[in-house]
């Protein structure tokens, strides 16, 4: 099988996983809390392999675990607090386009990796794809929002850039923490001791009282509950068979191309966000103006071209 269609099934399931997280958390969970919980919580599954692979890392090794997994379930909450106050794309082609930017001097200071001059390029690139997209103008309201916004407050395109970079910033903290870890740990047991961490940290979310009715409300049996829980968990699902999709096309092909064609997600994020935009603006509802288009388009080529830079 073709490296290329893999990849392309890859990022297509992972734009559809995103777009959903986008409905889930803004129309059915209603929190980014409560959302990061439940998505914590079911990646804790995988801790049913313990008995296999678990090895105890010694008492440091296992707070290193620990905090990254609280770092990454910080960085779900953030990427889908990002989601709710804006469109999908666009949190999600900064959040993209950031966190290499961030992971290349973390790694510098923490690993002590180089940094050649085609990375540097790399991040200009990268740069200034995040930059088009962060600075795309808001939709002009209709008369109609104007009126309802009076009394109903409109989401902030800058909260939710904000928030996306800082979504950036945690995932290429978890990124390179992981790599620190794995080289004195092996994968799978400090994968399942990170994933032990995001759910404890997603746990503490939990002290809000709000946030447990939040997430109470989505697992009592009243109508819809069934739907929107089954809609969790295969979300869930679809993302993970995204992530393995997206590894089994480095497998068969070169990494450097199928990381560059992660631009391919966000190019799917769109068409994808558009078509329900038309269809279905009760769902979701982007910004398809032509000129949104093209700026989102040039953003996600210029964030593919510092992908590529990155990875040859």
């Amino acid at each position: 099988m073709s490296w290329i269609i893999v990849a392309f099934a890859a990022y297509f399931l992972l734009a559809i996983a995103n777009l959903v997280d986008k409905y889930l958390v803004e129309k059915v969970v209603g929190s980014a809390r409560a959302y990061t919980f439940v998505a914590c919580v079911l990646g804790a599954v995988v801790f049913v392999a313990a008995p296999w692979v678990l090895e105890w890392p010694g008492w440091q090794g296992l707070l290193y675990n620990v905090i990254l997994g609280g770092i990454f379930a910080a960085a779900l909450l953030l990427l889908f607090a990002s989601l709710r106050r804006g469109e999908a794309s666009r949190a999600l082609v900064v959040i993209g386009g950031s966190t290499p930017v961030f992971t290349i001097p973390l790694a510098f200071l923490i690993l002590g990796d180089r940094i050649p001059s085609g990375e540097l390029m790399a991040i200009g690139f990268l740069i200034a794809g995040v930059a088009v997209v962060a600075l795309l103008p808001s939709q002009k309201p209709s008369l109609w929002s104007k009126i309802v916004g009076m009394v109903k407050k409109r989401p902030s395109t800058k909260t939710s850039i904000a928030l996306a970079l800082a979504s950036g910033l945690a995932y290429s903290l978890f990124f390179v923490g992981s790599k620190y870890v794995y080289q004195d740990q092996s994968f799978l047991s400090a994968f399942l001791w990170m994933r032990l961490g995001a759910a404890m940290f997603a746990s503490l979310l939990l002290i809000s009282p709000r946030a447990q009715q939040e997430v109470k409300a989505l697992f009592t049996r009243k109508p819809g509950s069934k739907r929107n829980q089954g809609l969790v968990v295969g979300n869930q699902v679809l993302g993970a068979l995204g992530f393995i999709l997206q590894n089994y096309a480095v497998f068969l092909g070169p990494v450097a191309l199928v990381n560059a064609l992660q631009g391919v997600q966000y190019a799917w994020i769109i068409v994808l966000g558009a078509l329900v935009t038309v269809f279905r603006p009760d769902i979701l509802k982007e910004d398809i103006s032509w000129r949104a288009l093209t700026q989102k388009g040039l953003a996600i080529l210029l964030i593919g071209i510092g992908l590529y830079l990155l990875a040859v």
